[in-house]
Order: C-alpha cells, then sequence, then structure tokens
C-alpha cells in the first residue's frame, strides 16, 4: 500500500498516523507542512476548494491528517486507509 499523508510532525495525530501505517508496511510520502511551504501551499489550496474540507472550515480546524490513495482518493479517515 502507498499513501501520501500530509500532516505536521508537530500534530500528534499525524504522528500517531505515521507510527500506524508505518506499522502496516505502508509505502508512505509524507508532505510536512511545517516544513515545506510548496506542501503547505498546496494543501491549503486543496482545503479551500474542496468541500470534504466544509466542517474544518467552517470549525477552524487544519484538517490534518490528511490521507492520499494511490487511486488519488483523499481521505481524513485512518482506518479507512488501513482498511
Amino acid at each position: 500500500m502507498k499513501v501520501t499523508v500530509i500532516g505536521s510532525h508537530l500534530c500528534p495525530d499525524t504522528l500517531y498516523a505515521l507510527n500506524r501505517l508505518s506499522a502496516a508496511k505502508a509505502e508512505i510520502d509524507f508532505k510536512n507542512l511545517s516544513a515545506s511551504l510548496a506542501d503547505l501551499k498546496a494543501y491549503l489550496a486543496l482545503r479551500e476548494s474542496s468541500p470534504a474540507y466544509a466542517d474544518i472550515r467552517e470549525n477552524g480546524g487544519i484538517g490534518i491528517p490528511c490521507f492520499v490513495l494511490e487511486d488519488g482518493t483523499q481521505t481524513r479517515d485512518l482506518e479507512k486507509v488501513l482498511g
């Protein structure tokens, strides 16, 4: 399984997800928003334009971690990724 994880090394939920995915032997491409302005800019464009983030925007959240599967599916549900 290959998955892109969009998050931050400062976020406990992101760290938890990375550990779970690593234990599941997933091939991980980590986009660390705290370390890359280019990755942050790309994520913000996704977050601001996607209806899937409406609740996050309304509640002032960040919406990480976010997962992008090999087929392009985007989700914030770690269990869906692992399943």
